[in-house]
């Protein structure tokens, strides 16, 4: 682990507060220090070695499929590519990198690499998986190509937004499956992992199949339908539940979903009936009940059957409180009424997994003379033992149904991969040439319809079992990587 420290800028020195927002604001600054301090030593490293424009290959996966399943939808390329956009290091990063100190209280970094760093703009060729794909262990979700000390200095940034966005839409995609074709409204802000964690949270929900979010920032900046009413402190300023449910009614007609549960809930439904009728007598309409507490079977069938009674058959029962996939399933299978599903914790957090795991692989370098030299990483562990070369992935169907089968991980220098079903397709598609896009960014509603899309094709037993897709390795990229290992092995002395 590296050592270092912070020599306090003279006191003439104009303090400089961080510029870190949030995405469509968020990445305006050049964000280079977004980043782990030991990627800065290697590439201060590489630059003495005259290593850091070698060119290199690295290849971001997941080991194993988040919450037990066999799957996940992938999420937050776009938001990377938005950092890779504006990536650099400005005067003030360069300025803090200058007082970072060594053990010994000598400088760390040499004014010649932090020259050499401020003077760096993005020049890698980046391939990503498109957002929305459903995706398996091993593939890889995105590829950086490009010199040597960039490559390395994008590993962090690229796996804590990779990382997090695609553990979340996959949390969502469960959760959606779940619900069938009832509404999912994610409702995570309040508890998530920060300002940016809930604004990634709720770009990725949509993405994983959320129809909406509480949280108004993301709907400015992502355009996700935003959905909403009120607290149970509305009704307590009140003090009278009738009467803070009339206000209510009174201030916003048309978005009339009542929060029952502050005193008594059935009691609630039924305040809430007695406004919808004076709703209706104005040409609006009662929207539904919102249960956020208590017995939500039983009480989603007194509220279903009251609003029934009363002519509001086309109010909602909506539900929220500690909801999941599994409790969703277990509350449709047992009949409940519900037909909208408020879900907060336990999605914008990834409640059951606290990360994806994901990890950034050297896969090639550059020699000396010019031609690529594969790298292997080895491990006693055979699932950490990366995969070498210049890697694509090729989604395969099967031939007959035309569902997914799994996927094909080969290498670019070998002849692209024939036959099977019409629609095999690469995965990994351009997005980055020489630090440019090669398109703008799609709207994040493609996404979100290609991760619905990708779902419906999983095999039954896939999609909402534990079973695991076919991923296999070309036979030249096999036989590339047993050869690597023997003889590292062999001049190692083992793993």
């Amino acid at each position: 682990m590296t050592h270092a420290t912070h020599r306090p800028a003279p006191s003439s020195a104009s303090h400089v507060p961080p510029r870190l927002g949030v995405h469509g604001g968020l990445y305006s600054g050049g964000l280079g220090l977004l980043t782990d301090l030991y990627q800065i030593t290697m590439a201060a490293g590489y630059h003495a070695a005259g290593l850091a424009d070698r060119e290199a290959v690295f290849h971001l996966h997941f080991r194993t499929a988040p919450f037990g399943g066999g799957w996940a939808v992938a999420a937050g390329a776009e938001t990377a590519l938005e950092l890779l956009e504006a990536w650099r290091f400005d005067d003030e990063d360069l300025a803090y990198l200058d007082g970072l100190v060594g053990a010994d209280g000598e400088r760390l970094l040499s004014r010649p690499f932090l020259d050499w760093l401020g003077a760096q703009r993005m020049r890698c060729d980046v391939d990503v998986v498109p957002e929305g794909s459903v995706v398996f262990p091993h593939g890889p979700l995105l590829r950086v190509r490009g010199p040597l000390a960039q490559a390395q200095l994008l590993e962090t940034p690229l796996l804590t937004i990779l990382n997090f966005q695609t553990l979340i839409a996959t949390k969502a995609a469960r959760i959606r499956l779940a619900a069938g074709d009832d509404a999912v409204l994610e409702f995570g802000l309040r508890r998530a992992q920060g300002i940016d964690g809930g604004l990634s949270a709720s770009r990725a929900a949509y993405i994983g199949g959320a129809d909406a979010t509480s949280n108004v920032l993301a709907g400015r900046i992502f355009g996700v339908p935003v959905r909403g009413t009120h607290a149970h402190a509305w009704v307590m300023v009140f003090g009278d539940e009738p009467a803070a449910f009339r206000a209510y009614a009174e201030a916003l007609p048309n978005n009339c979903v009542f929060l029952v549960d502050t005193y008594d809930t059935l009691d609630g439904v039924r305040n809430a009936i007695e406004v919808g009728r004076w709703l209706r007598a104005r040409g609006q309409r009662l929207l539904g009940v919102r249960l956020d507490s208590g017995d939500l079977l039983g009480l989603a069938q007194g509220a279903r059957a009251l609003l029934d009674a009363a002519g509001f058959s086309d109010a909602a029962v909506i539900a929220s409180n500690d909801l999941d996939e599994h409790e969703i399933t277990r509350l449709r299978a047992a009949g409940a009424p519900i037909a909208v599903w408020g879900v907060g914790t336990r999605l914008a957090t990834g409640h059951d997994q606290p990360a994806l795991g994901g990890v950034y692989k050297l896969g090639a370098l550059r020699g000396a003379d010019g031609a690529w030299e594969d790298r292997v990483k080895l491990s006693e562990q055979p699932a950490k033992v990366s995969t070498p070369g210049l890697l694509r992935l090729r989604r395969r169907l099967d031939p007959e149904t035309g569902l997914i089968d799994g996927d094909l991980i080969w290498d670019e220098r070998d002849p692209p991969p024939v036959g099977g079903h019409p629609d095999d397709h690469e995965l990994l598609v351009p997005a980055l040439r020489g630090g440019q896009r090669v398109e703008p960014p799609q709207p994040l509603v493609l996404a979100r319809a290609r991760a619905v899309a990708g779902l419906a094709r999983l095999p039954a037993q896939l999609r909402v079992g534990s079973g695991r897709a076919r991923v296999e390795l070309s036979p030249q990229v096999a036989d590339r990587k047993s050869a690597l290992i023997a003889a590292a092995r062999g001049s190692k002395g083992g793993a």
